[in-house]
């Protein structure tokens, strides 16, 4: 009974099974098909892993180096933009707008203001031409009702009447344009963050391709130990171990970097969602604009050390771009060399 049930097994075996069904191929034409396949699977393989690990860190890297930035700017600008309005306002209601050195606070967040839009220039495809405008003229109006019109206190609230005009009128105003920006901002960065349909086919036609390869690889060392009588090839050996790796090292790398620019996008969301609930000003000293500002700058830290943690991404990149290069050239020699060695030489 032992007997018949190991007879079975040896019959019907995957060994069996495969050897049975290569034995009308000479052994030649069987190798020289094998390099063929090998070297097809793999040259797709390492060219789709290229351009689909290349993509996912580009938008790695736009996402930390431009869309982050420029959200961030915009929300930042905003809110120093409302806050020297309050600031100032409050110096008038409180009578202290004549103590010297008492516009100290309002005139920071004004260059806040337009440093941070300022910064944001080159990191966004957007115009600013009109905001800066607006940030200026704005600019002008506060600066003109707190140091001139000393004893025209008439002048003086016409003036800030202007400025608020300016900052907070609906749709053309600096603070809703300001939104308008950075709800735009908000989309591009979920466009460079998200893993679009052509990459998404990239990295199944990768995988699948990868699949094949190992198989292929399986069947070649198989053929080469029952037909030739060799060791195990140590070219086609290394070539299985780094397709396996190619598989799964750069998946996981990828995955890991989606997931985290998910969670950059979620905090973004976050900024924006803060800068934009404060609509108007408030008429006296507030600290709604203060603790928004506050959780920006938080949050904006916390993106950063979360964006800038991606250094290992260049490691996996390149080992990648070498590993797609060796699965190509590795099983060429492998079976290349054995082929020229025993069968192509002869005459």
């Amino acid at each position: 009974m032992t007997t018949g049930r190991a007879l079975s097994w040896r019959r019907y075996s995957p060994a069996s099974l495969w050897r049975r069904r290569l034995s009308r191929w000479r052994t030649r034409r069987l190798l020289e098909a094998h390099l063929l396949i090998l070297f097809l699977c793999a040259a797709v393989a390492a060219t789709a892993l290229f351009f689909s690990y290349r993509q996912t860190q580009r938008g790695a890297v736009a996402l930390s180096s431009r869309e982050a930035p420029a959200v961030q700017g915009l929300a930042g600008a905003r809110l120093a933009a409302l806050r020297s309005y309050q600031e100032a306002d409050t110096l008038l209601r409180d009578g202290l707008i004549d103590v010297a050195g008492s516009g100290e606070t309002y005139r920071s967040q004004l260059s806040a203001a337009d440093q941070g839009l300022s910064r944001i220039a080159d990191r966004t495809d957007q115009d600013l031409g009109t905001v800066n405008g607006l940030l200026a003229t704005y600019g002008n109006s506060l600066n003109l009702g707190t140091s001139m019109y000393r004893d025209q206190r008439l002048m003086r609230e016409l003036k800030f009447h202007e400025a608020r005009s300016l900052l907070v009128r609906d749709k053309v105003g600096l603070a809703p344009r300001l939104k308008s920006l950075q709800r735009n901002q908000m989309t591009h960065a979920g466009h460079t963050a998200a893993m679009g349909a052509w990459q998404r086919a990239g990295w199944w036609l990768a995988e699948l391709a990868l699949a094949a390869l190992a198989l292929t690889l399986l069947s070649a060392l198989f053929v080469l130990r029952d037909r030739c009588g060799r060791d195990w090839n140590p070219y086609l050996l290394a070539a299985f171990i780094l397709t396996v790796a190619l598989a799964v090292i750069p998946l996981m790398a990828t995955s890991t970097t989606e997931h985290d620019l998910d969670g950059a996008l979620k905090d973004l969301q976050q900024i924006t969602d803060v800068s934009g609930q404060i609509t108007d000003v408030p008429r006296r000293s507030d600290s709604e604009l203060i603790d928004a500002q506050q959780k920006v700058t938080q949050t904006s830290e916390e993106v950063r050390q979360q964006l800038t943690g991606h250094t290992w991404t260049d490691r996996v990149y390149l080992g990648t771009s070498v590993g797609g290069l060796l699965i190509v050239v590795l099983p060429a020699l492998g079976l290349g060399l054995r082929l020229d060695g025993d069968y192509w030489r002869r005459r």
